[in-house]
């Protein structure tokens, strides 16, 4: 196997980094988790978008990056790793250099990395995901919370957690006790013939697949609005979305119950407009 770093294609076990690596020391940087499919690089616009976002918040200068720059490389890893036509890539950048805080520069350097992707990811579940709260890390709710930082400690301990109770995935909490994301997902309410997500200003990721699905015409109409746990455990349904897997049903939510009426019409949707 192949990775790309900083444009160039080199074997995947071979190391690269050095230890004043500034995402290693302080997780200086934010990445982008994409899908690749048939030899398209889906929803590149939206990735792209975040991205530049992201590196502006973060100061990090976007250098050389443009949606057909990134894109070529993605699209030449997978084809060199044979993984065309289904694959998973990680889009990694830090700020380059070292210096403590105070960074040296702000160049960017990056890694482009692809695995071969399920062919789970296009089929809705078939049973609910089981989830819970995670209760031990809150996340904040400044500019920060919104890109996928490489400083993640809260969804790996978040994970962590998951597994050792025997969920599928866990529901973070903002500083206020409200609803903001799950470990790798958004998350999506439903009440009647109403759809309800966070908003970004409740500290969930600004996910692609959530944004796509918010520009999308739908049969439902969806708002953004702050949740609390009340209302997960009174919704009719509630779905978690991503850039992989699209969109997943959750059956059961602490003591709380769900079908996927809606959830299977917005997948059907999603995989018409989508593949």
């Amino acid at each position: 196997m192949l990775l790309c770093y900083n444009g160039k294609f080199i074997p995947a076990d071979k190391p690269f980094l050095m230890a004043d690596n500034r995402s290693f020391r302080y997780g200086d940087g934010c990445f982008e988790t994409m899908k690749v499919y048939q030899g398209q690089l889906m929803l590149a616009d939206l990735h792209f978008e975040r991205l530049m976002a992201s590196l502006h918040i973060l100061h990090i200068d976007p250098a050389q990056f443009t949606k057909e720059y990134i894109t070529g490389l993605v699209l030449e890893l997978c084809s060199q790793n044979g993984l065309s036509q289904g694959a998973r890539v990680r889009f990694t950048v830090y700020r380059g250099g070292s210096g403590l805080y105070i960074p040296e520069s702000n160049a960017p350097e990056f890694v482009i990395q692809c695995w071969e992707l399920p062919g789970t990811v296009f089929e809705l579940n078939e049973m609910g995901l089981q989830i819970d709260v995670y209760p031990e890390a809150r996340k904040a709710t400044d500019k920060l919370s919104n890109i996928k930082s490489n400083n993640a400690l809260p969804y790996v301990l978040a994970s962590m957690y998951a597994k050792q109770h025997q969920l599928n995935e866990v529901v973070l909490l903002n500083t206020y006790g409200r609803v903001a994301d799950t470990t790798i997902a958004n998350i999506f309410a439903v009440k009647g013939k109403m759809v309800y997500t966070p908003p970004l200003a409740e500290g969930c990721v600004c996910g692609v697949m959530r944004k796509h699905l918010l520009q999308m015409e739908l049969p439902f109409r969806i708002e953004e609005q702050p949740l609390t746990i009340e209302d997960l455990e009174n919704a009719d349904e509630i779905f978690l979305t991503n850039a992989i897997y699209g969109l997943r049903w959750v059956g059961l939510f602490r003591d709380s119950s769900y079908g996927n009426a809606t959830a299977a019409i917005l997948h059907e949707l999603l995989h018409e407009g989508l593949w």
